[in-house]
């Protein structure tokens, strides 16, 4: 199975990819590059994080899942570790994804409040950085370090419970309606009161639990919005299928998009 995933390697979600891959791991630039590959048949399976712990959704993932024709076939979560790398105890530069800076807020506060930080498109790119500069230290996993590398500090993250989840994204031929989870994007298409609460009634109505709601702008107009759905149920069980078909009704002038059922995987490592 070919699978594509944040790169370059060393990445968090180099790691959740493994967990699957039989084949190798091939690597991408940025999420929309990773779920259009997959769309366009260039693999078979991409693995993008989509929600952390300590800092919510990643708005990049979200947007690329309702903008392509994709399946998500299986759920990833995985414990983050951060530690602080650097050739040594001086550095005036800390390099890495943003969501691993802000995962580690607290801590740079306290310790480095006058090292500046700079975004990068992944942590093992702010570890590239600090092996090539003294100056730059990298936020990444304990195991990126080496003979340049130190590890001046490990579980750096502000909450030891840091973890995020990745969604394995499929071609949209191979979505499954089995699974203890389902994710769905609903773009109603219209804006009145009580909209909201019309497409929440339709589960609350058949006890479906929601693990996630998120709105994203459609892009459209300003105050447009489409929601993300996730829901702790199959598409294979009459109740959920009762709930969509309400749903598709109050989104008649726009669309719903199932992106399929699945379980997780939990990764340690």
């Amino acid at each position: 199975m070919q699978v594509v995933t944040l790169g370059p390697a060393g990445t968090y979600s180099h790691r959740a990819a493994g967990s699957i891959a039989d084949d190798g791991v091939s690597f991408r630039e940025s999420v929309t590059e990773i779920v259009a590959a997959v769309a366009d048949g260039e693999f078979d399976r991409g693995v993008v994080p989509v929600e952390n712990s300590i800092e919510g959704s990643v708005d990049e993932s979200l947007d690329a899942l309702a903008d392509r024709e994709v399946s998500v076939v299986q759920e990833v979560v995985s414990p983050i570790r951060h530690a602080l790398l650097a050739q040594g105890p001086a550095f005036s530069t800390v390099a890495s994804h943003p969501q691993a800076l802000a995962q580690c807020r607290e801590y740079l506060a306290e310790h480095y409040p006058d090292v500046s930080q700079e975004a990068v498109a992944s942590t093992a790119r702010g570890v590239e950085r600090a092996r090539e500069d003294a100056s730059v230290a990298a936020i990444g996993h304990p195991a990126n370090s080496d003979d340049t590398l130190q590890r001046i500090a490990e579980n750096i993250q502000d909450h030891d419970s840091n973890a995020t989840r990745f969604l394995v994204v499929a071609p949209e031929s191979e979505r499954s309606d089995a699974g203890g989870k389902t994710s769905i994007v609903a773009y109603p298409g219209a804006n009145y009161p009580g909209l909201l609460l019309e497409l929440l009634e339709s589960f609350a109505d058949r006890d479906i639990n929601l693990t996630r709601i998120e709105s994203r702008p459609s892009g459209r107009r300003l105050g447009d919005y489409c929601f993300h759905v996730d829901i702790e149920a199959g598409l294979y069980e009459a109740r959920t299928q009762a709930a969509l078909a309400e749903i598709e009704a109050v989104c008649a002038d726009g669309w719903v998009k199932r992106l399929g059922s699945y379980d997780t995987t939990h990764v340690v490592g």
